[in-house]
């Protein structure tokens, strides 16, 4: 998926006027609290609410916020259903006879098995939270005025710029293989791959002495220029969040009869 397309609704949405160091505040300490949570409580309470942020109040269509989760859940899920089965411990709850072995699934390790995967998901949807309610641009001001190197930020103003021109450039060398019937078969597949790394190696090095050259005709003096916030949030913005990560981190920490991690 584009860069840009993602920067399109993290400039358009309905929460672009609110400090960003409220949202980072929000979605990174929702991260922490899901991934370090003992019960999936806290994790599943992160999800659902940032979810309803998202989709609700920042105004994200439903469908591409759901496409999204789609892909690291998936992933989460294969991982649980592995796990289900290998965690021992517990009383047996299902048992699945293969010619060759027995799987078994515990109750501990089902427990163990939704802590895993609602650590995943609330995690997950906390790191959607800020990609699509903040622009890429205004992390890099709250980077400066945390007083980071300029060298450390202007470096990585400059990565993420270039990963996504690379990924265009294959992109288009790898299309015009395709209709050429450049894969049509394994040993055509081969040869286009080496072509379409030489010349994407060839493209990128373009690319970065056209940067250069952009650069110092706009009198480039070794720092990226960025607007920094100047105002501080005030402690009524504060307290939505606050309420929020209060009550996740009490759910994250409740005694519950869970298998040691």
């Amino acid at each position: 998926m584009d860069h840009h397309f993602l920067d399109d609704y993290a400039c358009r949405n309905a929460l672009r006027g609110i400090d960003t160091r409220i949202k980072l505040i929000l979605g990174l300490g929702g991260i922490l609290i899901a991934i370090s949570a003992d019960t999936p409580y806290a994790p599943l309470f992160i999800a659902i609410i940032l979810s309803i942020v998202t989709v609700f109040i920042a105004q994200i269509p439903a469908r591409l916020y759901l496409a999204l989760l789609f892909i690291p859940a998936s992933f989460a899920l294969m991982s649980v259903v592995v796990i289900l089965f290998v965690t021992g411990g517990g009383v047996p709850i299902v048992t699945i006879p293969l010619p060759w072995l027995t799987l078994t699934a515990t109750d501990a390790a089902a427990l163990h098995a939704l802590l895993i995967l609602s650590r995943a998901i609330g995690g997950t949807c906390g790191l959607l939270f800020i990609a699509l309610t903040t622009p890429v641009i205004e992390l890099f001001s709250i980077l400066r005025s945390l007083r980071l190197p300029d060298e450390f930020i202007d470096l990585a103003m400059l990565l993420y710029r270039s990963i996504f021109v690379i990924i265009g450039e294959a992109v288009a060398i790898y299309n015009a293989q395709v209709m050429r019937n450049g894969y049509s078969s394994f040993r055509k597949g081969i040869i286009a791959i080496s072509m379409l790394a030489s010349s994407l190696f060839i493209r990128a090095w373009d690319r970065g002495e056209e940067l250069m050259t952009a650069m110092d005709l706009r009198c480039y003096d070794g720092k990226f220029e960025i607007l920094e916030p100047t105002t501080a949030p005030t402690i009524y913005q504060f307290f939505p969040v606050l309420l929020f990560l209060s009550i996740a981190g009490i759910l994250a920490f409740l005694p519950l009869p869970f298998p040691p991690l």
